[in-house]
């Protein structure tokens, strides 16, 4: 794969963007149901799960892209890039997630109408 910094630059930050929402949205749960505050990102998601919000595999998988979010703002570890670029086939994960914590957080499912992952 040859080296192109500003697609590179361009799936990082969208990764980032996209993790951050998800993140974003778990505080938002857990702060709305009086869970435990002052748990990390990635506890705060296995908090979700424990008290029936999420199911395990959703919890999982957020708690993977909490891991990844962290990787790539710290970079204390290097990230392969043809790894970023695999993770552009799972786009739709995003969306599914924003479909389960959509009704959690608004009681209905506004996410799917208003963002496109095409």
């Amino acid at each position: 794969m040859r080296r192109e910094p500003h697609l590179e630059w361009a799936l990082r930050y969208g990764l980032l963007e996209a993790i951050q929402i998800v993140i974003d949205l778990s505080c938002h749960i857990a702060s709305a149901r009086n869970l435990d505050a002052s748990a990390t990102d990635a506890e705060r998601v296995e908090l979700l799960s424990r008290a029936g919000l999420v199911s395990g595999d959703v919890a999982k998988t957020v708690v993977g892209m909490v891991g990844l979010r962290n990787i790539l703002v710290r970079e204390y570890i290097s990230v392969d890039r043809s790894r970023l670029y695999d993770l552009l086939e799972r786009l739709n994960d995003f969306a599914c997630l924003l479909n389960k914590f959509g009704p959690i957080c608004s009681g209905g499912n506004v996410w799917a109408s208003t963002i496109s992952w095409a």
